[in-house]
């Protein structure tokens, strides 16, 4: 079992700039910038309302093989590999998991995820379940996952194997320290490489479906205003100008 030492952080400028853009836009632009599907299907918006932007850590759980892993919940805390993800947490980290999909482990529970958030941890994207659920959500705590389990984690099929290495996330490759975009559309991750160019291309986007939107919504053309044509380009600058004024 692995664990290596903890995530390069990117600058946290570049993470508030990427809180402004939704996972949508960040799906559309990754795939102009050649990442064709950066989407973890599996995990859902457990919690509706919650938008988190964040580097991932990474914990990778395992078929369970009991020469390896025999524990049961509480003997040999320190030997489970779940726990050790999350001493790596710093406020505005994002946990990811990756649980093959699994719908009868628990990853974490009420306890473990109580521990996340108060050392800052800003969500969880597991592709699983986690366990507690009835107390978990007086936490408030972002949450993507498959659903929730009474089990704990090695009750049933998995052991955790790996912490902060390249993880699958339902076919989706995940770098430890790779930036997670979540929202209610689903989580998207953002190749660490390419975030500052997707910061740029998203940002312009953001800005020109801003204009069309009110565009639209005064009943304008959807063929000129959406995407935005280049005849309606001068309209579009001369209200970016119109509002700088106005800042």
């Amino acid at each position: 079992m692995i664990e290596t030492p903890d995530i390069v952080r990117p600058p946290q400028s570049l993470i508030e700039g990427l809180r402004q853009i939704s996972a949508a836009t960040a799906a559309g632009e990754l795939a102009r910038l050649g990442i064709r599907d950066p989407h973890i299907r599996g995990p859902v918006a457990w919690n509706r309302g919650k938008r988190v932007v964040g580097p991932a850590l990474t914990l990778q759980m395992m078929p369970k093989r009991e020469d390896l892993y025999g524990q049961s919940e509480y003997d040999n805390v320190e030997l489970q590999l779940h726990r050790h993800v999350l001493y790596h947490t710093q406020p505005g980290d994002i946990v990811v998991v990756d649980a093959r999909g699994d719908m009868s482990s628990g990853i974490f529970g009420e306890m473990m995820l109580t521990y996340f958030k108060g050392r800052g941890g800003a969500g969880v994207v597991i592709d699983g379940c986690i366990r507690d659920y009835p107390n978990v959500q007086k936490l408030d705590l972002p949450l993507w996952i498959r659903g929730v389990t009474p089990n704990f984690h090695t009750q049933t099929n998995l052991m955790p194997f790996a912490v902060n290495v390249p993880i699958a996330m339902n076919n989706v490759l995940v770098m430890p320290g790779d930036i997670i975009i979540a929202d209610d559309d689903g989580a998207v991750v953002v190749p660490i490489k390419l975030a500052p160019e997707l910061l740029k291309k998203a940002t312009e986007h953001r800005e020109w479906e801003e204009f069309s939107r009110i565009k639209l919504a005064e009943g304008g053309d959807l063929r000129k205003y959406y995407p935005l044509r280049e005849d309606a380009r001068e309209e579009y600058e001369a209200w970016r100008r119109a509002r700088s004024a106005s800042a």
